[in-house]
């Protein structure tokens, strides 16, 4: 096993390119240009060329069908050959389309459409071999053995009823064409979705969008914990400036002038409170003192007023005495 460039899965070592299968494919490739010559040699109205171009054709279709029996039965399968079979087979073909429309004996609609479903094709497949090699489907291979019988008989010399009979195989290939066409497409997609690549593609975005959203919260609780921690700040700094503002003496006409020491009456209130209970049991303990001092005074001055009563009620009995009578 070795590693499949950056990716972390592994694949099988492959056999050595240089072997019996694709020396078959290769020669397919080789043949092509022969059986354009043949085919087209004056105007392909010799019947000896129109069969020796049958006979290359039919050479190049056996090996086409060869090198995958062999590459299957060895074990020869590789990169190059799936690739490689598939641009032989269409090259084949393609000469062999061509060569029948440039002598007149297949129409130019059929060709076009046969030729753009081909190279479509294969332009697929390279745009998708990052992802994998599309190897040619059961589909592909019927399309494939529709168009070499319907070639073969029109490139052979012969009359109705095989000109018949080489329209209507020919109408099925196309028909197989265009639906195999349509079927190489929705396997690129599937294969680019599904392929080694696309799923570590989609596991290094998950990874990305997973660290995103672990990140965002993150940077919000950071953000908030910011704000409190400069609000509690803030605070503590308007305290401190408050505490180092010396308190204004109160003026005349009021408490107005205080300023900011007003507030400080807030803070004051229970020493008040202490201080005026304080003043509150000085005055009763004075009051009290001062009752008892002044029933003790009241207690020495009684005897010297009933001792002075005598005289007081003789002088004023005296008085009334001497008054003169009416």
């Amino acid at each position: 096993m070795i590693p499949a460039g950056d990716d972390t899965h592994v694949r099988p070592v492959q056999p050595s390119v240089w072997n019996i299968a694709n020396a078959l494919t290769i020669l397919r490739i080789v043949l092509v240009p022969f059986f354009g010559y043949f085919l087209l040699y004056d105007g392909g109205q010799l019947t000896s060329y129109r069969l020796l171009a049958a006979a290359v054709f039919v050479v190049a279709t056996a090996t086409d069908r060869m090198d995958g029996d062999i590459a299957r039965a060895r074990g020869l399968v590789t990169d190059f050959g799936k690739v490689s079979d598939p641009i032989a087979d269409k090259a084949l073909m393609g000469m062999a389309l061509v060569g029948l429309s440039i002598i007149e004996l297949l129409p130019w609609w059929v060709t076009v459409v046969v030729l753009v479903r081909e190279v479509g094709v294969t332009i697929l497949r390279f745009m998708v071999i990052r992802h994998g090699v599309m190897p040619a489907s059961r589909g592909g291979k019927l399309k494939t053995a529709l168009q070499a019988v319907a070639i073969l008989l029109y490139i052979l010399p012969l009359n109705s009823p095989f000109t018949e009979i080489a329209a209507v195989v020919m109408t099925l290939a196309v028909i197989v064409t265009v639906v195999t066409g349509a079927d190489y497409v929705m396997r690129a997609q599937t294969l680019r979705k599904t392929s080694p690549r696309a799923q570590l593609k989609r596991e290094r975005s998950a990874a990305a969008a997973l660290e995103k959203a672990t990140a965002e919260p993150a940077a919000r609780d950071a953000a908030a914990r910011g704000v409190a921690a400069s609000e509690v700040a803030t605070r503590k700094a308007a305290a401190r400036a408050a505490a180092r503002i010396p308190a204004t003496p109160k003026a005349a006409g009021g408490s107005a002038t205080r300023g900011p020491a007003a507030g400080d009456s807030a803070t004051a209130g229970p020493a008040a409170g202490d201080s005026a209970a304080r003043g509150e049991a000085a005055e009763e303990r004075a009051a009290g003192d001062s009752a008892a001092r002044g029933a003790a005074a009241g207690d020495r001055a009684g005897p010297d007023m009933a001792a002075g009563d005598p005289a007081g009620r003789n002088g004023s009995g005296a008085g009334q005495a001497t008054r003169p009578e009416a």
